[in-house]
């Protein structure tokens, strides 16, 4: 891979980490240009990282690791914002998101699919009305796809602690147990089995003078949900880096989470990751652009971030991408 920084690694120790060598992000430098953008989706398929969606009407953008290149796919059929997309047997699907402008962004309706061998987009399912939202945690599991918490209307109201499990086999969509606690912009993973809901915000808070208030409304709690048993219960231990829109992903049973928007102006840059059976938490490498409202993704033990938002807020749009090797 081409990079612009050179690898360097430093030790770190504190009261609240443990201590290790951390590596650093590379920024890499891929041929062809990709589309600066904010509040998109990305997603590992086939090896290669999907860009998917973000404010206004985007082309699909594909990211191949083994030629360091982009390539560009046709434009959405609808604007695509505040998704995860996931990657199922041979297809892309969004289970939620939202579209339009701010602050009213109403949800999407429908799951839609994407098939990559064909470019081509289409509506599969019709979300329950009272269960559709964006901004929320989404995970597989066992062939399932699972919703944690979000948002109903854009960025004025409906923050939610709702728990869904779609099954794209089956078609079925299932309300589970309530979390408890609200959280849009959220993030969601399995780690040991379990569901892990964290991070995210309440962008349903504002103040009479400032309609913007939510963006101090980080969340911190860390809820974790017993699949077998459908008990929710919340870790002591906190999020050591509260913010919304981050990138999280699961390596060797280990949560690796990264960037995000928080109240102050620059995007998040720091990486840390959390071991769910000593409930430790671990500093790793800081990205070079702190970055929000994007996702991260893991390809074999390399976690990728791209796109986002530099700095709190819609700007400035990025549209580089960078790499952390896990170990």
């Amino acid at each position: 891979m081409m990079t612009k920084n050179k690898i360097v690694t430093v030790i770190i120790c504190s009261v609240l980490f443990s201590c290790k060598v951390m590596a650093d992000w590379q920024t890499l430098n891929p041929s062809g240009e990709a589309t600066a953008r904010h509040e998109n989706g990305v997603v590992a398929h086939d090896n290669k990282v999907f860009v998917i969606g973000g404010r206004g009407i985007k082309a699909v953008e594909v990211y191949d690791p083994i030629s360091n290149s982009w390539r560009k796919n046709n434009p959405t059929p609808i604007e695509f914002h505040h998704v995860t997309p996931v990657s199922f047997d041979g297809k892309i699907l969004l289970v939620t998101g939202l579209t339009g402008r701010y602050p009213k962004e109403p949800p999407l309706s429908h799951v839609w699919e994407y098939d990559p061998r064909t470019d081509k987009w289409r509506t599969i399912f019709e979300i329950p009305k009272e269960r559709r939202r964006g901004g929320a945690g989404v995970t597989v599991y066992q062939g399932k796809i699972y919703i944690v918490g979000g948002i109903k209307l854009g960025h004025t109201s409906g923050t939610s602690n709702m728990v869904d499990v779609y099954d794209p086999k089956a078609k079925s969509w299932t309300i589970l147990t309530d979390a408890p606690h609200i959280r849009d912009h959220a993030n969601a993973a399995i780690l040991d089995g379990k569901l892990i809901a964290f991070g995210g915000r309440n962008s349903s808070y504002h103040e009479p003078e400032e309609f913007g208030a939510f963006m101090r409304q980080v969340n911190d709690k860390i809820d974790v949900y017993d699949i077998q048993s459908g008990i929710w219960k919340t870790l002591k231990i906190r999020l050591p880096i509260p913010t919304a829109g981050a990138g999280a992903v699961v390596y060797n049973n280990r949560l690796y989470y990264t960037g995000g928007e928080h109240a102050p102006t620059p995007a998040n840059n720091r990486t840390v990751s959390f071991e769910l059976t000593s409930k430790t938490w671990q500093e790793e490498g800081k990205l070079n652009r702190g970055r929000h409202g994007t996702n991260a993704v893991l390809i074999g033990n390399q976690m990728y971030i791209a796109m986002g938002s530099g700095n709190k807020g819609g700007g400035p749009e990025l549209n580089s991408i960078e790499v952390l090797t896990l170990k």
